[in-house]
């Protein structure tokens, strides 16, 4: 974490001390909550349409915070008389630019991660593989935004050699603001999908968004993106990028700068050989990774690739692999109370994340009766309606055996799909009300049978998947 007297905090946040306050009083660490406040810590107060952090600063001293930021303009309360306190004209800005001042300072080299779907388990990866060389610091959980992301910069010791660190955005700008932040050496992108349609209106927009990533490319950065996806091709040609910064492709298409061949896609892991065009030495044979789905392996590859670059040995890729601790719910293999396998997938769900779920189902074989159960997918923007028909439109009878839906918007689905399964039926089924989904196939599940759970978190779809088990 962040160890600086008081004055260098307020140098690097461009604050300035109270007179109360002593210069060299040591900190350690940052925190925004002061319901977890540790000895010597900068209390953050952040203020927010509802809150105002301000109100907690007292007892964050109380709870042993060394200081805390103060904005300028507001009334110091007499019990705050005599505290260590920095004057800055905005708290969150103020915290933004320490974790900016502090990341210049250090000596480690960063990965930044973002991409519409699978930016989590890419990260996760590229720290399993590097930690076996490498000292690593990952984002830990959701704190990959405008906030969080600073946050996780101050975490970072000192002796830290490689951090990766997500980049979560809603709207523009919100990547710059924080790839200016972190300053990768290499940016990922991991592809563009259908979240956030809503606030940027089109799967163009949503590219343009995801690349200002490569704005805060340090000198000699490289720019590693998905090359199976046209939207970035085009994207990347449009940048005004320096000479200095290396633009290279990963995916399962073969013209890709790092691809996979041999890929075998397994109810319980997937398995792929890797090789690059770009350095003829690189042949990965026979990895494995326990994620699921061909998406999954060129989430890998991105990973690996970054890694490589690096300089991880190649004989070291494997045995990170095999460390790979993922973070949340993500397709995972489960059994239920009859021994039927369920694929739970409610992390997240959009129409790119649901159709590349679809198609995992679709190339698993030996199941007497392959289910999609699927939730409304949510914050889709006014074009809802068709992009769930859509998604029925896209399941066909050789992709699965079933549907089930589960939700309003999800109907469109259901409706759509009936289009190709035999009418009259039970094969697509639509419900609004989850227990009787639950009962309903419950009377249907074979232990021969397979079922993957999908949905956007806010339709709680991990409740089907409990049901399922402890019947």
């Amino acid at each position: 974490m962040i160890k600086r007297t008081l004055a260098d905090m307020a140098v690097m946040c461009g604050g300035t001390i109270s007179k109360a306050s002593l210069p060299n009083t040591g900190i350690a660490g940052v925190t925004t909550d002061s319901r977890r406040v540790h000895q010597g810590q900068l209390f953050i107060p952040l203020v927010g349409e509802h809150y105002d952090g301000h109100d907690f600063v007292q007892g964050a001293f109380a709870s042993g915070a060394a200081a805390a930021l103060w904005q300028s303009g507001r009334e110091v309360p007499e019990g705050l008389s005599e505290a260590a306190l920095i004057f800055v004209e905005d708290t969150l800005e103020a915290l933004q630019r320490l974790a900016s001042s502090y990341r210049q300072e250090l000596q480690v080299r960063v990965i930044g991660v973002t991409g519409s779907n699978g930016k989590t388990t890419t990260k996760d990866m590229a720290a399993s593989v590097l930690a076996g060389v490498f000292r690593v610091h990952k984002t830990e959980g959701n704190l990959n935004n405008h906030i969080g992301l600073p946050l996780t910069v101050l975490q970072l010791d000192e002796t830290v050699e490689v951090a990766v660190l997500e980049l979560g955005m809603s709207g523009f700008g919100e990547i710059e603001l924080l790839t200016r932040i972190a300053q990768p050496d290499i940016a990922i992108i991991t592809n563009i999908g259908d979240a956030h349609l809503l606030q940027l209106g089109s799967r163009e927009g949503i590219a343009k968004a995801k690349l200002e990533i490569s704005s805060g490319l340090k000198p000699g950065g490289i720019l590693l993106f998905n090359g199976d996806e046209p939207l970035l091709h085009s994207g990347v040609q449009a940048l005004e990028l320096p000479a200095a910064i290396g633009r290279q492709t990963f995916g399962i298409g073969a013209d890709n700068d790092w691809s996979a061949v041999n890929v075998e896609l397994g109810a319980d892991a997937s398995r792929f050989d890797m090789i690059s065009k770009r350095d003829p030495q690189v042949s990965l044979r026979g990895l494995r990774i326990p994620v699921l789905g061909q998406h999954n392996v060129a989430n890998a590859l991105a990973a690996i690739a970054a890694a490589l670059l690096l300089g991880v040995p190649q004989e070291r890729i494997q045995e990170g692999l095999n460390g790979l601790t993922l973070t949340g719910m993500r397709i995972e293999p489960l059994r239920a109370s009859n021994g039927a396998l369920l694929l739970s997938d409610a992390y997240n769900a959009n129409p790119t994340a649901v159709r590349a779920a679809i198609d995992f189902v679709e190339h698993l074989s030996g199941y007497r009766r392959k289910w999609l159960v699927l939730g409304d997918m949510l914050e889709l923007g006014p074009e809802e309606a068709e992009l769930h028909a859509g998604i029925g439109q896209y399941v066909t009878p050789d992709k699965a055996d079933a549907v089930l839906t589960f939700g309003p918007l999800s109907r469109h689905t259901a409706a759509a799909a009936a289009n190709h399964f035999e009418a009259g039926g039970q094969s697509v089924v639509a419900f609004e009300d989850k227990n009787e989904l639950i009962e309903w196939l419950l009377t249907r599940l074979a232990p021969e049978d397979l079922v993957l759970v999908k949905g956007s978190r806010g339709m709680r779809m991990e409740e089907i998947i409990q049901a399922l088990q402890r019947v």
